[in-house]
């Protein structure tokens, strides 16, 4: 029932689109069949295939420091009153700060290289892994933490067994936000400064020709992954890590 849902509604959308294509103007909108055109045609020449894994190799590897450094400062604001009143004002700052702010800075002090793309957008998603580990880490059971004190559990036992468990849900809650926010801001920074991937192309076939098929199919390309690999991989991860409840 549910995939027949998503399927009507993919229909509904498709008709939508058509509708709107044909009301607005090729030029304007294309056709979901010349956008369908373009991107057989893209990867026919190998074009989409590269770009596309240029920038999911750039969002996997951003997104994996970024989670990796976040939930250590998470766990760390969360479980010390001191350090979390040290680090909240730069916490929020980075929180507030505009991602092509960023960007920008980043390119300035490191340069148009792979180095600044990957730290810019480790920049602008560790602040918000950090935050959402901050309230896991705030909301131990104190019931388990009582167990843990009278078991004597030692350090590596009591992350095993108490800490990491009740840590996954937002984890991954952080990971599913963080991924939306990764690739967008990785497109940006291709568009700004980098010589290939999706945000790249995007720019391309805008000032080159204003190809607003090729903008649109890059676009659906690109999001349908994401997509596949948040309903594949992600949500079925959540709903693992949330069984121990």
């Amino acid at each position: 029932m549910g995939l027949l849902t998503r399927l009507a509604s993919m229909l509904v959308l498709l008709a939508a689109w058509q509708a709107a294509a044909h009301a607005a103007g090729s030029r304007l909108l294309p056709a979901p069949l010349a956008v369908a055109r373009f991107v057989v045609e893209e990867a026919g020449r190998g074009d989409l295939f590269h770009n596309v894994g240029v920038t999911l190799a750039r969002v996997g590897i951003s997104f994996v420091l970024a989670m990796v450094l976040g939930v250590m400062l998470g766990v760390a604001l969360g479980r010390s009153r001191a350090a979390n009143l040290a680090l909240d004002t730069p916490l929020l700052v980075l929180l507030n700060t505009p991602a092509l702010v960023i960007t920008v800075l980043a390119y300035i002090w490191v340069g148009l290289n792979e180095s600044a793309a990957i730290l810019a957008v480790v920049l602008n998603k560790l602040p918000n892994v950090a935050v959402i580990l901050r309230e896991g880490a705030r909301n131990l059971d104190p019931g388990l933490e009582e167990m843990a004190r009278t078991y004597r559990f030692d350090r590596r036992t009591w992350i095993a067994h108490v800490l990491v468990p009740q840590l996954q849900p937002y984890a991954v809650a952080a990971a599913r936000s963080g991924l939306s926010l990764a690739w967008k801001i990785v497109l940006v920074i291709e568009l700004l400064g980098r010589p290939d991937g999706v945000g790249f192309a995007i720019n391309f076939y805008f000032v080159q020709s204003t190809n607003v098929a090729a903008i649109v199919g890059y676009s659906i390309v690109f999001m349908s992954v994401m997509i596949a690999i948040d309903i594949l991989l992600l949500q079925r991860l959540e709903a693992h890590v949330r069984r121990w409840r």
